[in-house]
Order: C-alpha cells, then structure tokens, then sequence
C-alpha cells in the first residue's frame, strides 16, 4: 500500500519524532491525559461490587484483554493498579514492556478494573487525545525505543519510570483527524493480524504433523501391511510382530549424570558444558547457539561426565522430553547435573533411533508418568533406565531414521518460512504503527 505524506512538516525539536506535520501540536503526554488516576473516585462504590481483575497475564502483547477473572472492590483496592473503561494500560517491568504489553481498556465489570502495580495507567482527555490514539502511541516502536532508554534498575527488574509517560514530547493531530488515524490502524492492523494468525495456525498444524510423523513410524513401523501383535502394554497397543518391546537398560553400556558445582568452573575458553537448553524437543540434533564453556575439571570426574560420538541425552530435572543425540567431532563437552548421559550397544539399537521414541508420544506418556518431587516433577537415572523402547531390527531402525530425518527436515524448512513471515508481518504492523501516529504517512483519504 502507497500512502501520500501530508503537504507541509514542521521540526518537532526531538529527535525521535523527527518532522511532524504542519498543523499537529506537539505536547508533553501529561498534558492530554491523566497518569494513574486515583482510587479515590470510587469512594462511593459499595466495596462489594464484582469489578474486572487483571493479572499481568490476562493483558497480551498484541493489545488483547481477558476479562474473564472478577474480584470484589474490597479484595483489590489495596495493592493493585486501578483503571476504567477508556483507560489505556501500559507494563512498565521489563520484558513486558519491550514485549508491547499494553491495551485500551474495554468491556470492563461495571466499567471498573484493577491489574497488577506493573502497570501505568494513562486516562485521556476527551478534548484533546482518543484512547485508540493514544494506544496506537504507545504501541509504535517510537515510543518503546525511547522507554528502553529511560529504564531503570537491574536484570529482570528493569522498569520504565511512570515519569517518562508524563513528560513524553509527542505530536498530535485534531481528535477528529485521530479517528481517521485510529480507524485506519484497526482495520489494516486486523488485516495483518489475520495473516499472522494464519501463519502461527500452520506452525500448530505442522509441529503436530512432525509429532504424528514420529510417534506413527517408531510405534508401527513404515511398511502398512505388516502383521502386528500386541504389544503387551496398554497404551502402546499394537507394534509390529517382528518387534521386541524392552527398556532402556537392556541396552545400556553406561548411564550418568553430571555433578553439582560446575559454576565454578565456567571460563570463556573452555570445553563445552551441555545444558538443558541446550537440548531440544522437536529434533535429535543439540542445539549449541546459546551454549556454556567450562575449565576441564579433574581427570576422574571430567572422565565420567565427557560426552562421546552417539551418546543419547536425556533432561531430568525441566522440560522433560527433550531429548538430544551427541554428533560426531563434537569438540569436548561434559554434561551438567540435569542431564542424564546414557552411552548405549549401539550393534543393538541406534542412538538416533532411541531419540525418536522419547520425543514421540510414548517417550511422552512415559515421561508424564514417572518422576518425583512434587511439583517439581523430575527423572532418577532408574526413570531413565527403565525407559520403554519399541525396537525393530537394527536395519529397519537405519531405514526409519533416515525417513524421519528426511521429513523432518522438509516440516522444519516450513516451519523456518512461516516464522519468517510472522516475524516481516509483525515488523510491517509496527513500521505502519509509526508512520502513523508520527505523520509520516498521511491516512485520511485511505481511512
């Protein structure tokens, strides 16, 4: 879409706006808005009145409200962040704020809510700034570009001051040129909101493809017509007659686990350390993008925890189910406590071939019923052991690896395209935001 500018532009005097139009006024945001107003308006409401209640959770990063939780005025006044129907939200904590948490407040019990303290709260004023507007603002890049800058505090506190919303320079067209604007937003934002939805809908569909690719040829094999039995355990049902069901341990040379105190041998230059994250759960490759390095530690100890070619990795304590197989020339690597290592016979039953059953749906009920410590649910090496494996003759298992890879790799260049145009159609719905709320655009005509 090819949008005109407007005839004439003016120096806004700040940086981030650059030139606005001629005929928009620039003013700080406290000038046409109230930050957080006070609870002290609801004085008169019976504390027993069921008002909207919205944890940061139920405010989305796409402007979307739930407004399915209620509480009563007396159970949230005190330690909540108060707002009314027309309000516009903002989180101020990081990364909610860079995430574009935020939203105009619509459909409120009795017109009344309260959400989490993480929350600024701007109310406009009629005359001189529409919610839609203002909700456009502080959804455009712009504006979060500038609140980043200001953030304070450390890691995961980092907070946007509620003083950078009150002193903010922006430039606002006349109200009613803010209808044209906001009416335009909604609809060509719904356009590429609709678009996104369909390419998040193909990721479900395909990580549910690469899932019933898996579990159907470690569990039945590739060939239809051959003769089946039951496999003598309930959820498994029928397998291959020619297949043997066994546990893990049967083909085990070794099985450990990393030992605790690793941290204090991190350094720069190391072996590598594999941790959980480094381990994945829709493929049996190790994922070495975000990975640790650590000093050698001392021979025996370093000897018992270094990986080798083939070796099958197991999470124990998070993110049960992923699973990773260790490559050939891997450079020395050792595993952290949260992984179990588990060297196998492999003229019995290939490593490549073990991690497809884990992350196929029997590794998953397996999983989902095993563990201990409450809820934190996690796997002894014993869980790990007595894993239960279909296993087909060691030539068959070759045939079906290399099928699972070859249609693995053609679901994940899929799922790679439909990320990819997520990612340009949320950059196109940000860039349009910001042309438009800052005039670079001219949108009447099209609105």
């Amino acid at each position: 879409m090819s949008l005109p500018r407007y005839p004439e532009y003016k120096d806004s005097g700040t940086v981030w706006l650059g030139k606005v139009p001629a005929h928009w006024n620039i003013k700080r945001i406290r000038f046409v808005a109230v930050m957080n107003p006070s609870k002290s308006e609801l004085t008169e409401v019976d504390r027993e009145t069921e008002v909207s209640f919205l944890p940061m959770e139920a405010i989305g990063d796409d402007g979307s409200i739930n407004l399915e939780r209620t509480r009563r005025i007396s159970e949230v006044e005190t330690g909540y962040t108060f707002f009314r129907n027309g309000d516009v939200t903002l989180a101020k904590i990081t990364p909610c704020f860079e995430n574009g948490k935020g939203a105009l407040m619509q459909g409120l019990q009795g017109g009344i809510g309260f959400g989490s303290t993480e929350l600024i709260v701007a109310r406009p004023k009629p005359s001189e700034v529409l919610g839609t507007f203002l909700n456009c603002i502080f959804r455009s890049p712009n504006f979060r570009a500038q609140g980043e800058a200001s953030m304070y505090g450390a890691g995961g506190q980092k907070r946007v001051p509620d003083d950078f919303v009150r002193n903010l320079v922006w430039s606002f067209p006349p109200v009613e040129e803010q209808t044209a604007i906001a009416t335009f937003l909604d609809r060509e934002t719904a356009k590429i909101d609709a678009l996104i939805a369909e390419q998040e809908k193909l990721l479900t569909l395909l990580a549910e493809k690469r899932q019933a690719t898996i579990s159907h040829a470690v569990t039945k094999g590739l060939n239809p017509d051959v003769p089946m039995k039951d496999s003598g355990v309930e959820w498994l049902g029928e397998v291959p007659a020619h297949w043997d069901v066994q546990k893990l341990k049967r083909y085990l040379e070794f099985i450990t686990s990393g030992s605790r105190g690793w941290a204090e041998h991190y350094a720069d230059d190391g072996a590598l350390f594999i941790r959980i994250g480094n381990l994945t759960r829709n493929s049996t490759h190790l994922d070495l993008s975000d990975i640790q390095r650590v000093a050698v530690p001392a021979a025996a100890e370093g000897e018992r925890t270094k990986v080798r070619p083939g070796d099958v990795l197991f999470s124990i304590t998070a993110y049960l189910g992923s699973v990773a197989v260790v490559p050939e020339e891997l450079e020395p690597a050792f595993v952290s406590q949260h992984i179990a290592l588990a060297r196998l016979h492999k003229q019995l039953v290939l490593p490549a071939w073990v991690a497809y059953v884990a992350l196929s749906w029997v590794g998953k009920t397996y999983l989902e019923t095993q563990g201990y410590g409450g809820t934190k649910v996690q796997l002894s090496l014993d869980d790990v052991a007595n894993f239960l494996l279909t296993v087909p003759p060691l030539e068959e298992q070759v045939t079906i690896t290399a099928f699972l890879e070859s249609e693995i790799a053609k679901i994940d260049t899929l799922s790679t395209e439909a990320t990819r145009a997520i990612t340009l159609l949320k950059e196109r719905r940000s860039a349009l935001i910001s042309a438009a709320v800052t005039g670079k655009i001219d949108v009447r005509e099209a609105a």
